[in-house]
């Protein structure tokens, strides 16, 4: 893959420069299309959306207010992407997984994610194994710890609450018919009032596109869209219909009218094309944008 972009917005030039943007066809197009009853753009890959860092006192007590109208499932990890354990694994192969996800706590689970254990702490694993201890024997069971197991419905702010009373950070989001649908830890939940907690393993988590060799960009479904726009210089989306839609897979479940499938191209009225890349029935969770070929070619005219 080529350089890796941070998702800090950038200075860009928009493409409408081609004097194509603010054509009738298309103008009446976006009309169409944000007329349509849109379809469940966080099941798309838009529930982590990221807030400010730092938010101010403003932003803090909106957010506080939104608490009881927030469900967990507007918030949660979505099945797709939970980085899980299977309570067979080696120790070295736990290992690996802490090390590639960077994070400190994991799910484990018997067999498949609809039946999980508990969760597995770093820092358990360090105290028991990391100091010298044998490998031989090793068993994740002594390690597990409780998970919270929740509906989707719920309320952040109740939940938040069931997690401090309990001392228990991760919950699994249960749907109807007893399986896993997300996860979601205190952490995700702060930050829905205080604004994005970064520390020094969240800059991979940053890297949301890249642009590839060919003039593609291979992109995260969930990336604001605005910030595309405005690090890639590609305005997908006239600025009068800019606030109706918030990240790139939320655009192309519009353009789709529907969930796409893996490998399937979605057409842009302006002439890019999007290919699913990643994902389950419910939600995109990557894709690649293929610019129309002016738009290539302005873009390696640039470099």
């Amino acid at each position: 893959m080529g350089e890796a972009q941070d998702g800090h917005p950038a200075t860009g030039q928009h493409a409408s420069e081609d004097g194509e943007s603010d054509s009738p066809a298309r103008s009446s197009f976006f009309s169409r299309l944000f007329r349509r009853e849109s379809l469940d753009e966080e099941r798309s890959g838009d529930a982590e959306d990221e807030a400010d860092p730092g938010g101010t006192s403003d932003e803090i007590l909106e957010n506080l207010r939104d608490l009881a109208s927030t469900r967990v499932d507007d918030v949660s990890v979505p099945r797709a992407d939970i980085i899980a354990i299977a309570d067979d694994c080696s120790l070295a192969g736990v290992v690996a997984t802490f090390r590639e996800s960077t994070l400190s706590r994991l799910p484990v689970y018997t067999e498949t994610l609809d039946q999980p254990r508990g969760m597995i702490h770093l820092k358990d694993l360090a105290l028991t194994y990391g100091f010298g201890a044998p490998a031989e024997g090793f068993e994740i069971g002594p390690l597990l710890r409780p998970l919270l197991y929740v509906p989707p419905s719920m309320g952040i702010g109740a939940l938040l609450a069931k997690m401090r009373a309990a001392h228990i950070h991760m919950a699994l989001v249960i749907d109807e018919y007893g399986g896993v649908d997300g996860l979601v830890t205190i952490e995700d939940l702060v930050e829905q009032i205080v604004g994005d907690i970064s520390d020094e393993h969240d800059e991979a988590e940053r890297q949301l596109w890249a642009r590839e060799p060919d003039g593609s960009i291979v992109a995260q479904a969930r990336v604001e869209l605005e910030d595309f726009e405005d690090e890639t210089g590609i305005e997908l989306v006239p600025p009068d219909r800019a606030d109706e839609v918030d990240t790139l897979g939320g655009l192309v479940v519009r353009l789709a009218g529907r969930v796409p499938a893996l490998g399937e191209i979605i057409a842009h009225p302006a002439g890019h094309e999007f290919e699913i890349l990643d994902g389950d029935p419910r939600r995109i969770t990557q894709l690649r944008l293929r610019p129309k070929p002016e738009v290539i070619a302005g873009a390696a005219a640039a470099e």
